[in-house]
């Protein structure tokens, strides 16, 4: 399967070094769960936005310290770009910034959430999808944001939330996914992150961010149910494609 890469930040030139750039980050976890799938990468931050929705078989965004909000020529032709996307039936799976950028382009609406700074691991109950496959009723993973979706957009289903971030898990029929959380980070990228942003955080955040870090992950296991999804989006894709072939193939 080809992924098509839409990268929206660069990893902060202070940290690259010991973790690598998003592209190097995505391409190391979802090689774990299937060695075969081929990333190809557009780097929309600095306005390089596809031009053709078929040039991969399933896409994918990455996360940004820049909000959907912000008023970014760029943005704004991403968001026409995955409207394009979801009027044809192509899958899509947001990261963060992703996540959010799905909702706006398809009528949410995104805020600065009154809540603060989610980092370090976030904790959140899961309502299961059969693309879910292992079971389980609770999703760990590190996280950092101060936007949130504050408005789904019509006929978003919510899988996943807390108390916190209560839209943090969704679908949007057989081909949309959105996560607020970062299965591409790992959790010394996250504490590194965390200290480069203490002053924008605020120390009292960052402490209690630093200590969620001795949870587990499952940063493997949503890899895992992001691969699946994408699959059966693509498949499906591929039979109703030969199934309207075969109607109008069919004589009156």
């Amino acid at each position: 399967m080809r992924i098509g890469l839409l990268q929206c930040d660069d990893v902060a030139p202070e940290l690259r070094e010991a973790h690598g750039n998003y592209p190097e980050m995505f391409a190391a976890l979802f090689h774990r769960v299937d060695p075969k799938l081929e990333f190809r990468v557009w780097r929309c931050l600095d306005g390089e936005i596809p031009d053709d929705i078929d040039a991969v078989d399933a896409w994918m965004t990455t996360g940004s310290k820049f909000g959907v909000n912000d008023g970014l020529p760029w943005v704004d032709t991403l968001c026409d770009f995955v409207r394009r996307l979801w009027h044809a039936g192509k899958p899509l799976v947001g990261i963060c910034f992703g996540h959010q950028l799905i909702a706006k382009a398809l009528g949410g609406e995104v805020e600065k959430s009154d809540r603060g700074w989610g980092v370090g691991m976030s904790f959140n109950r899961l309502e299961a999808a059969d693309w879910m496959t292992p079971e389980q009723p609770e999703l760990n993973l590190l996280v950092s944001h101060q936007d949130q979706i504050s408005e789904l957009p019509a006929g978003a289903r919510v899988l996943g939330g807390s108390d916190f971030c209560p839209h943090y898990l969704m679908q949007i029929g057989e081909h949309f996914l959105g996560v607020q959380g970062h299965p591409e980070f790992t959790k010394d990228y996250s504490r590194d992150l965390m200290t480069l942003r203490r002053e924008l955080v605020g120390n009292e955040r960052v402490r209690q961010g630093e200590a969620s870090l001795c949870a587990p992950v499952d940063d493997t296991l949503m890899a895992r149910w992001i691969v699946n999804f994408m699959k059966r989006a693509v498949q499906r894709r591929i039979d109703d494609g030969e199934r309207g072939l075969a109607d109008g193939n069919r004589t009156p």
